[in-house]
């Protein structure tokens, strides 16, 4: 089938296109492969949100989950399970991308959002989940909180890929690269195999601008800065890879064979309607990049998407944009932290959700 024209160029331009989503519907019904086979998906995404959304709103599970309180498996097991099968058969479905295209291909898969300050645990989680999808085109999504670093260091090092989610600012960017980086380098000194071992970085975008946005209102800042800080604040973090992943220290990895870790726009759905529904992906064209789309937004830049200012054309702009974001008032590492923290509080919320709702059926059908 005749691959849509703007996605196919979006490809071409180096940007692997990824699903936001994922579902057993999706795949049942053949969703997703004719997103495939139309649309250049060439990946998907998870998060416990969307799979709170799956869940809760289709049929498709009940026998799962009937099997599994016959067996009376506890609530946190069933929901590994019930959601591993679905990235299971994703990742089968997308294995000829995989095979045809090593770095994509690929399904994430999160440890629980409970563990994401605890780094023994998110160890542990990561090498269970690992195990329990058993496929090579498969990422476990940690994420990139301060104990989140070590975990991504420790489980790239036992050749485990890894989709590194929840980052907002610069500064934990270089650390999550520097992890991939330490990762790589520990399991060659252990005499460890990398192929096949890839890893994405996924840079929040829309979500910046929320914040910020928010806090420019407050002040009564200039309010022609507003919409503009999360592009910028992704465009510099690409700037920040160039850098990393042209340094002497990457190149002695790449010469073992060591593939990028590549940047992956995440968050990339529009919140605010007076803005472009395509401009987290027309702003965000690069060379080795990914970008992670709801669907919705996927179709509209299929629609009427355009590219817009290639991003290693846009750092002096995006520096400038940054500072006056500062010089009006706007505390950056305090709008990082906060997005980190009500990131990973809205997973945890979606997990509790998820447990609770799959822990009433257990109960129904035992």
């Amino acid at each position: 089938m005749a691959q849509n024209e703007n996605l196919a160029d979006l490809s071409a331009a180096g940007v692997a296109v990824w699903l936001d989503d994922l579902s057993r519907d999706r795949i049942r019904t053949g969703n997703l492969q004719s997103l495939i086979d139309e649309h250049s998906v060439v990946g998907a995404t998870t998060n416990p949100s969307i799979f709170a959304a799956a869940i809760a709103g289709s049929d498709a599970y009940d026998d799962q989950v009937h099997a599994l309180a016959i067996r009376k498996v506890d609530v946190q097991e069933a929901l590994r399970t019930i959601t591993a099968a679905d990235v299971r058969d994703a990742c089968d479905l997308f294995r000829p991308v995989a095979d045809r295209q090593p770095g994509d291909g690929r399904v994430s898969l999160e440890v629980a959002p409970g563990l994401a300050h605890d780094t023994d645990a998110t160890n542990a989680e990561a090498a269970h989940l690992w195990w329990l999808v058993d496929r090579p085109n498969l990422y476990i999504k940690i994420p990139a909180t301060e104990a989140g670093l070590p975990a991504i260091a420790e489980t790239i090092s036992k050749g485990i890929s890894v989709n590194v989610t929840l980052i907002f600012s610069i500064d934990r960017y270089r650390g999550v690269m520097d992890a991939y980086l330490s990762g790589l380098e520990k399991r060659l000194a252990e005499g460890g195999s990398i192929e096949g071992l890839a890893s994405v970085a996924s840079f929040f975008v829309s979500r910046v601008d929320t914040e910020i946005d928010k806090r420019l209102d407050a002040l009564g800042a200039d309010p022609s800065l507003k919409g503009k800080a999360g592009v910028a604040n992704a465009q510099l973090a690409y700037q920040a890879y160039e850098e990393v992943f042209s340094s002497d220290r990457w190149k002695a990895l790449e010469a073992k064979g060591a593939v990028p870790q590549r940047p992956l726009w995440a968050s990339t759905g529009v919140k605010n309607p007076e803005y472009s529904d395509t401009m987290y992906i027309s702003e965000l064209i690069a060379p080795g990049t990914v970008n992670t789309m709801p669907e919705k937004t996927m179709m509209a830049y299929a629609d009427h998407g355009a590219p817009g200012t290639p991003v290693q054309k846009s750092y002096d702009d995006a520096a400038a944009v940054m500072k006056a974001v500062a010089d009006a008032g706007v505390d950056l590492d305090d709008v990082f932290r906060v997005l980190e923290d009500e990131g990973v509080k809205k997973f945890v919320d979606a997990w509790d959700e998820l447990t609770g709702s799959v822990g009433s059926e257990l109960e129904k059908k035992a």
